[in-house]
C-alpha cells in the first residue's frame, strides 16, 4: 500500500532505527511491498522505512530509472534488511543529493566512493556486497536515514545557512510534493 512520506521535521526521521525481527516474515513482506509501492508512486530512487514512519532497519534502492545516465544501474534494485556497513573507502566524492523527505532542496554531499555492506535481502538471505559509483551513493543516502541522519546534516556550514529557511518551511508543513506526504 502506498504510504505517506514523512517530511523534514518529523521525529521518526531523527530516530535510530531498530533491527527487524527476521522471524516476522509476514510483517517484513508487507513492509517491503509498502516501500516499493511508495517509492514507485513518489518517483524516487531510494526509500528507508523511517521515511514512511516505521523506525526499522530496511531500505530499498532502485536505480533502474537512471540507467540512461548510468548504464551499470540497469539491474540495480536492492532491498537491504538490517544492514551493517563493514567497511568504507577513504576516498570520497561529492555529488548533489536530494531527498523525498526534503522536497525541493539539493546540496553537495561528500561520501565514500565505495563500501561493503552485510544485509539480508528480500528473501531473508544473508548477503555481503560491495557497492561503488552511484549505486554506493544511493545505498549510503538511505542507510543514513537508519541512523537518524539526513543529507542536509552533511553539507557545508555555509550551505546549511542558505537552506535554513527552506528547511523551516518544510518542517512547518509548507512543502509541496507530487506524492502523499506528512509531518509528525
Amino acid at each position: 500500500m502506498i504510504q505517506p512520506i514523512y517530511l523534514y521535521g518529523s521525529e521518526v526521521l531523527r530516530q535510530k532505527a531498530e533491527d527487524l525481527d527476521l522471524n516476522d516474515k509476514e510483517y517484513i513482506a508487507k513492509l517491503i511491498t509498502d516501500l516499493k509501492e511508495t517509492l514507485v508512486n513518489s518517483e524516487g530512487v531510494g526509500l528507508a522505512a523511517p521515511q514512511i514512519g516505521v523506525s526499522k532497519k530496511i531500505v530499498i534502492v532502485d536505480g533502474t530509472g537512471m540507467a540512461d545516465v548510468y548504464d551499470y544501474l540497469a539491474d540495480f534494485r536492492r532491498v537491504l534488511i538490517n544492514p551493517v556497513i563493514l567497511s568504507q573507502s577513504e576516498e570520497t566524492c561529492t555529488y548533489n543529493e536530494g531527498c523525498l523527505s526534503i522536497p525541493g532542496i539539493y546540496a553537495d554531499v561528500d561520501r565514500p566512493v565505495s563500501m561493503t555492506v552485510e544485509y539480508y535481502d528480500e528473501n531473508l538471505q544473508k548477503v555481503t556486497e560491495t557497492f561503488d559509483r552511484f549505486g554506493c551513493r544511493m545505498v549510503q543516502h538511505e542507510l543514513s536515514h537508519l541512523e537518524g541522519t539526513m543529507f542536509v546534516d552533511l553539507v557545508a556550514p555555509i550551505r546549511k545557512k542558505i537552506i535554513a529557511k527552506k528547511l523551516l518551511r518544510i518542517s512547518q508543513g509548507m512543502a509541496r510534493t507530487h506524492y502523499n506526504s506528512k509531518i509528525k
